[in-house]
């Protein structure tokens, strides 16, 4: 919200000058994000008369001014504005002026002219963009008088950045109420003589929705002069508000908004078919609003109708159809009090915002519904004249005020600092709140303007703000500070951050919210959980797995050109799960842990000479899988089954000793067509809780005794995994006392006859072998060899390899 300074002083004048009265505001939770001058700065610019004007003898389009500067002698200035005419008063820089942008003005010849000077438009000083011709002042200027002094180009602006809960703030008096009470000075209210009746002329309004309307007020004013030039003083006012002047009937709405916080409505009296009906729209209306946008309507949008016709969309903006003109002559003036609930989110929808409904949904003062009006009526009548008939005031649904208590003692425990009850009467004075006082217990009225007074942590933040943030000393918590240590078993999300970036993951942060698609393709969630008011159509349902934003965030690179892609995400996730129950932490019905999933897509390794490029694989990415988990990493295993986001014969469960834990592959091959990518991501999920405790390292003594390595070939039908043998393997150590010198067992070959009728196939392992206390001998060797042969065949039914 933005403001001159001196509009504000015209109803509140504390002894602050503008920095200390802009920190007290920002202070009391009225942020002023920026002050800036009405002006930018420049100099030597004075008030002008005009006395004489001739043609140039030298060019069709210059005239040469004789021009009345204050210092009792004329000077001679060449113009080419088309609005420059003997008589008018400009502004005028004297050789030695600087303008806006540091451009300095001094003597020129002009096709044989001399110029001492020269006259300025609006643009040239930076007051606006009309470049149309000079900027005329009043007529009793001053000639000679600095123009910064006359226009006040000295008054600063003041832009406000506020909270959604202060709608009683968006208006000068809103703002001016607040200036009241942190500095105590005094308060002035406009005064104006309400203007009499003299026409009998009323328009009947039908209020039908009592949840859209609370109150409507309005009356018939006839002979109104809508070409009436508006006052200067207003224009300024409305200009540095940020509004521009539209036409006498538009300003004075628009200044009382501003003034006062109530937005109002003028409707064309002659373009009204019948009376006025307030009530909620019907799907298949139409309205052509004064932006030229015409919307759809529907049942929970509010509308002013005129019979069957939709005038305008309630608290929101008017409709063209009776929208007032330079010819309109009879209109109907209309003020009301519309139900926040009913206005909120209705211009979005529409993809416009106004300023009626920004005050609207936020809440307008309305108990002041008919004095505003009043007010309104007499701009009106003193600017554009007319006659006016009696007001009509219906009063349908006002919102109830209930009292909110605020204990002392509370009071003194929020803030920890023992604000005297006295000093807390006085702010709750200078408020205009009005309480009752019983035990030390404050009953507050919220007034009829404050729609953020609730509960007893309101009234609370109320005594702080006047009170001072600045006044609550900084005191050092007087709980004692105790330092829990992290067990080193323990890997807390930080850490896993810290190990997914040094294996050349970068971390992404998506929405929790995604696409309801997401989760049918990517996690076979046919019933995720929705959202009530989400914020964009496609982001309805919450997220059950990480993959969906991984493979979008992939995308978006692709489609930059980024050749080589690797990121991670460590975030929750949201199941449906009955067992679950509500608590500090929890939602009933709803499971929310924490997954950790990372995405790679391009080559291996980063492009360089000694490396042939390839694309990362699903091993790539179990390795690095591996590397994450450190010591847990022996308890791993990847147990091939399908998952909807991955590829059929690609894809594996993973089980950290023996307990489901995620799932890792490349991704399938449909989604990567649809999504356009040359070649499938390969991807993983997991479960944070099941990786966060580690296990302690565990000393062991190394031996001195030289390392023994045997190849093992042997035969095992094609259905045979490496993993089942690998467990016969790892089994027959634990069981076996003799077999604690076997070391290590790696898979190094797999082989295929393709010549031969049956379908087995050679898996070949190498066995590392090393005594603790001497060197083993070739006996040993072939004896632990040929027990574990003797395990496999045993178990798998294999058969040696020669």
């Amino acid at each position: 919200m933005q403001f001159p300074e001196s509009w504000l002083r015209a109803f509140v004048n504390p002894d602050l000058d503008t920095d200390a009265l802009s920190h007290q505001l920002t202070m009391a939770g009225l942020e002023v994000e920026e002050t800036t001058t009405a002006a930018p700065p420049f100099s030597g610019i004075v008030v002008a008369h005009i006395k004489e004007i001739a043609p140039h003898p030298n060019a069709d389009k210059l005239r040469v001014c004789q021009v009345d500067d204050g210092s009792g002698q004329l000077l001679q200035i060449v113009c080419g504005a088309p609005n420059a005419a003997a008589g008018i008063k400009v502004p005028l820089a004297r050789v030695g002026a600087e303008l806006p942008g540091g451009m300095k003005i001094g003597t020129a010849e002009m096709r044989g002219v001399q110029s001492a000077g020269m006259l300025c438009s609006a643009r040239e000083l930076g007051l606006s963009q009309d470049h149309g011709g000079l900027l005329i002042l009043d007529s009793e200027a001053q000639a000679g008088a600095s123009l910064r002094d006359f226009l006040d180009l000295d008054d600063t602006l003041f832009t406000l950045k506020l909270t959604p809960n202060r709608a009683d703030c968006l208006s000068i008096l809103g703002v001016a109420r607040e200036v009241a009470a942190l500095t105590g000075a005094p308060l002035t209210l406009p005064t104006f003589e309400p203007v009499a009746a003299t026409l009998s002329d009323r328009l009947s309004v039908t209020v039908e929705a009592p949840d859209l309307c609370g109150r409507f007020a309005g009356r018939v004013i006839r002979g109104v002069n809508a070409k009436a030039e508006t006052p200067a003083w207003m224009k300024t006012r409305l200009e540095r508000s940020g509004q521009r002047s539209i036409s006498a009937l538009v300003d004075i709405s628009n200044y009382v908004m501003l003034e006062l916080g109530r937005p109002t409505h003028v409707f064309d009296l002659e373009r009204i078919q019948g009376g006025l009906t307030v009530r909620w729209g019907r799907p298949g209306e139409t309205l052509e609003l004064l932006n030229g946008q015409t919307v759809e309507l529907d049942s929970d949008v509010g509308v002013v109708a005129a019979g069957s016709v939709v005038e305008s969309l309630a608290g929101i903006m008017g409709g063209e159809a009776t929208a007032v003109t330079l010819d309109t002559t009879d209109i109907y003036l209309e003020a009301a009090f519309w139900w926040p609930e009913a206005i909120m989110g209705r211009s979005r929808r529409f993809k416009f915002s106004s300023e009626a409904s920004h005050r609207f949904e936020r809440g307008v003062d309305f108990e002041s519904v008919v004095e505003h009006l009043e007010f309104m009526t007499r701009l009106l009548i003193d600017i554009c004249g007319g006659q006016v008939g009696p007001v009509d005031d219906q009063k349908i649904n006002l919102p109830l005020r209930a009292p909110v208590s605020m204990r002392l003692d509370r009071c003194h425990r929020v803030l920890g600092v023992p604000v005297s009850r006295e000093e807390i009467e006085q702010i709750f004075t200078r408020l205009g709140l009005l309480f009752t006082v019983q035990d030390d217990v404050f009953v507050v009225t919220p007034p009829s303007y404050r729609f953020d007074l609730f509960i007893e942590e309101d009234l609370i933040e109320e005594v702080a703000r006047i009170y001072g943030f600045e006044r609550i000393p900084d005191l050092p918590p007087i709980a004692r500070a105790q330092i829990h240590t992290t067990p080193e078993i323990v890997r807390g999300p930080h850490s896993l951050r810290a190990r997914m970036a040094s294996l050349d993951y970068q971390e992404v942060i998506n929405f929790a919210f995604v696409e309801e698609a997401w989760e049918r393709d990517y996690a076979g969630n046919s019933d995720p959980i929705r959202l009530l008011n989400p914020i964009a159509s496609q982001l309805a349902v919450m997220r059950s797995s990480l993959i969906g934003g991984l493979l979008a965030n992939i995308v978006h690179n692709a489609n930059r050109k980024q050749a080589r892609v690797r990121v991670f995400e460590l975030g929750r996730v949201f199941m449906r799960d009955a067992q679950v129950v509500d608590g500090d932490l929890t939602v009933k019905g709803i499971h929310q842990p924490q997954h950790l999933a990372g995405a790679a897509w391009g080559p291996a390794d980063d492009e360089q000479w000694g490396l042939a490029t390839r694309q990362v694989d699903f091993y790539d990415v179990k390795k690095d899988l591996e590397s994450l988990l450190g010591s847990l990493a022996a308890k791993l295993t990847c147990v091939s089954a399908p998952y909807p986001a991955l590829h059929p014969g690609r894809s594996a469960r993973i089980e950290l000793d023996g307990k489901a834990i995620g799932w890792i592959g490349e991704l399938h091959p449909r989604w990567a067509q649809q999504s356009d990518l040359t070649h499938a991501p390969v991807v993983f999920e997991i479960d944070v809780a099941a990786i966060s405790t580690g296990a302690m390292p565990a000393p062991v003594e190394l031996s001195r005794q030289p390392m023994v390595i045997r190849d093992l070939a042997v035969w095992a039908d094609a259905d045979k995994s490496y993993q089942d043998l690998l467990n016969t393997l790892t089994q027959t150590v634990r069981s076996n006392a003799t077999l604690d010198v076997v070391k290590d067992i790696r898979l190094f070959d797999i082989w295929r006859d393709k010549s031969a009728e049956t379908s087995e196939k050679s898996m070949a392992f190498r066995f590392w072998l090393q005594g603790s206390e001497s060197s083993l001998d070739d006996s040993t060797v072939e004896q632990c060899i040929n027990c574990l042969l003797q395990a496999l065949i045993s178990e798998h039914g294999v058969r040696a390899r020669a």
